[in-house]
């Protein structure tokens, strides 16, 4: 048993047996990853995968059971690198933050400010994408602390982050100047779903309790498009595409010239943003400030006793 052995079982779950996206992520031939997997089921004496002919269509009993100790190993062996990094290079090294566009655009600058002036040896690196990634890249080791609205996806089996609330937030509606929302009378639902709407795609930034608050009013708003982040909303409805639904934050009457930010907290239900870090990670100590820059509350001690509780 090898580590590449190691390696080839992880990323086989993740590229959904596809081992052809196995082989292009390790840098190896399909036919070389077909050979770990066979030599490793020969040497554990048990099939790992199911088959379908030859395609890998999904893991056994012991398949599941021996995926989860690789990828605990795998963790291991990677801490065991950061621990003696933590040692010869306290303040220098790299750490990797898998966050939401929301999050990293409007949340995280001043955290990040704060903390490259605490850290300016650190390479800090920001990665984008949907929560079911960000849970991705904290399971395979590729981030050390990820942030988002939304669950983060933990995959099959036992939740393997630890959560912990960064900040709370509420949607605001966002019109031109010039629309009849704009106004000044308190805003409502009915009001709302009379005008085409553009939001958030599912998944991002609290679309589900938008949607579930307009279900509960037995109201079907007309959404005429969805996007990632704020900013392409925001674009659509200065050409008068329809009206916005987006994160309070992400709308700055001193930048968003030509818009009216609406308050709808009295309409849609509080959002929390959390912060996850995988229970089995071992964070070097420049991640635990940037924990604390993201919330006084998370102290190293606070992290710590939440990890090795669980």
């Amino acid at each position: 048993m090898n580590f590449q052995q190691l390696r080839i079982l992880r990323e086989a779950v993740q590229r959904h047996f596809n081992l052809t996206e196995v082989a292009n992520a390790l840098y190896t031939s399909q036919s070389g990853v077909s050979k770990h997997i066979l030599d490793l089921e020969q040497e554990l004496g048990v099939d790992l995968f199911v088959r379908k002919g030859k395609r890998l269509t999904g893991l056994t009993e012991p398949g599941r059971e021996v995926v989860a100790l690789a990828e605990r190993m795998l963790v291991d062996a990677r801490n065991i690198k950061q621990l003696a990094e933590q040692f010869t290079h306290r303040d220098e090294g790299r750490l990797t933050v898998a966050t939401t566009h929301t999050q990293a655009r409007y949340a995280l600058p001043q955290v990040v400010r704060r903390f490259k002036a605490a850290f300016p040896k650190v390479h800090l690196v920001l990665l984008q994408g949907s929560p079911t990634e960000i849970g991705e890249r904290l399971r395979a080791g590729e981030a050390d602390i990820g942030i988002a609205t939304e669950q983060v996806d933990a995959g099959p089996g036992p939740h393997p982050f630890v959560d912990f609330p960064f900040y709370d937030w509420h949607h605001a509606v966002v019109v031109p100047e010039d629309h009849p929302l704009a106004d000044g009378r308190p805003l409502s639902l009915e009001a709302l779903a009379d005008h085409p709407l553009i939001t958030y795609h599912e998944g991002f930034t609290g679309r589900g309790r938008i949607d579930a608050t307009f279900a509960a009013a037995g109201l079907v708003p007309d959404v005429v498009m969805s996007a990632l982040d704020a900013d392409v909303i925001k674009t659509y409805v200065e050409v008068g595409l329809g009206v916005g639904i987006v994160a309070s934050m992400a709308v700055d009457p001193a930048r968003d010239l030509g818009l009216r930010r609406i308050d709808a907290a009295h309409l849609f239900e509080r959002n929390t943003t959390h912060i996850s870090v995988h229970r089995g990670r071992y964070l070097r100590g420049y991640a635990y400030r940037f924990l604390e820059e993201c919330s006084p509350a998370l102290t190293p001690a606070v992290v710590r006793a939440a990890l090795e509780a669980g």
